[in-house]
């Protein structure tokens, strides 16, 4: 037989390593929910866009002002404010529709020069997209 001593330091230990379980499952937990409530595309699609900077205008169609600082797309039957990822030669970036255009045949998106700087896209090129989930 064990004397109390001995059995009040394994209860001790079997508590500890109990707690230390409990505490990295939850933390895992917590990441993984962290990561699903991050939005991710649904599918990606291809389409044409090119850069575009304020002009003489100051608010975009959707009344976001429009500055030399200001990111997001435009895009001619997208609602305002839907987000939607824009990927670009390994650049993957989380934006907005913020303005209505372009109104350049054959170009289905424009993009605010800063968030096109951003993914590298000079000119227009074809692009990748998606809507977020």
């Amino acid at each position: 037989m064990r004397s109390p001593a001995v059995m009040r330091a394994l209860v001790l230990a079997a508590v500890a390593l109990l707690a230390v379980v409990a505490t990295l499952a939850t933390r895992n937990a917590r990441r993984a929910d962290a990561r699903s409530n991050q939005p991710e595309p649904v599918a990606w699609y291809k389409a044409r866009a090119a850069p575009y900077g304020p002009t003489t205008k100051t608010r975009t169609a959707c009344g976001e002002l429009l500055n030399a600082k200001t990111r997001g797309v435009a895009h001619p039957l997208l609602p305002c404010g839907v987000k939607v990822f824009l990927r670009f030669r390994g650049h993957e970036v989380l934006t907005q529709v913020i303005d209505r255009g372009p109104t350049v045949p054959g170009r289905e998106f424009d993009v605010t020069k800063p968030l096109a700087d951003a993914i590298g896209l000079h000119g227009t090129q074809e692009i990748e997209w998606g809507f977020a989930r």
